[in-house]
């Protein structure tokens, strides 16, 4: 249950309000990977805070899980996860720029850290910035900063990273609006693999965001997948964050 709690920070996403679906189309043409990136940022994406709730599918080799996930945000700052299962709060996570927590109620364990020590143990490189852009269906990776080679591949537009020869990263889009479609980062020799996948999008007056999302990820030869719904979003709330360690609770330690 736990490894759900901290995957869940970078995948958690919804849907609600006034929206309308996003109408996509597929790449024909060779454009310059320039071109694909401005365009991609140009998205709107004009909020202060995202109050989400959501349901969720948790599943690898040895068990599979229903629950629903209330999240939080407040852009760059912080954000708040609630996993519930039959309305019982189960666990929760907070996360900002500079560290991560969670407890989880089966067990009555908690963790304090920074995302070194995440990223150590879920076996891909983690940031704040990552996990809010996984959430808004924007790009992990700053774009602007690396270099990449741009093909057409399943008629989406591919940018591939060519700056880390010890991690693979791929970006995919469409080619109506350059929204987002799939996530790829790759470490062969370590065994490593996170692919995010965004099946459809919404448009609301504040910004296009991801209806559906689909995680898979791979460590050591097990297999983790992640499928969300999401259900209902409002923007520009003045939203609390509320989040304290229940008392008797155990701090756990990632080597």
């Amino acid at each position: 249950m736990k490894k759900f709690i901290i995957i869940a920070l970078g995948i958690t996403l919804f849907a609600c309000g006034s929206k309308k679906v996003v109408a996509e189309e597929g790449a024909s043409e060779a454009v310059a990977s320039s071109k694909v990136i401005d365009s991609h940022y140009k998205l709107k994406r004009d909020f202060t805070t995202l109050y989400i709730k959501s349901s969720a599918k948790y599943k690898d080799d040895k068990q599979s899980h229903n629950v629903s996930a209330e999240i939080r945000i407040k852009k760059d700052e912080q954000i708040l996860v609630s996993i519930r299962f039959l309305g019982i709060t189960m666990a929760k996570a907070l996360i900002t720029p500079s560290e991560v927590k969670y407890y989880e109620k089966l067990g009555g364990k908690f963790f304090e850290g920074n995302y070194t020590t995440l990223s150590k143990w879920l076996g891909t490189d983690l940031d704040f910035q990552k996990v809010q852009n996984m959430l808004v269906g924007e790009a992990m990776d700053d774009l602007k900063k690396g270099k990449y080679k741009t093909t057409i591949e399943q008629e989406l537009y591919k940018l591939e990273d060519i700056s880390n020869k010890n991690t693979a990263k791929s970006f995919f889009f469409e080619a109506a609006n350059f929204l987002i479609k799939k996530q790829e980062i790759a470490q062969e020799k370590q065994d490593r693999m996170l692919q995010v996948n965004y099946p459809s999008h919404k448009e609301y007056p504040e910004a296009i965001l991801p209806s559906q999302i689909n995680i898979e990820a791979v460590q050591g030869g097990k297999k983790t997948n992640i499928n969300i719904e999401y259900n209902n979003i409002s923007f520009n709330e003045n939203l609390t964050f509320p989040y304290s360690v229940p008392d008797g609770y155990e701090r756990i330690y990632i080597d």
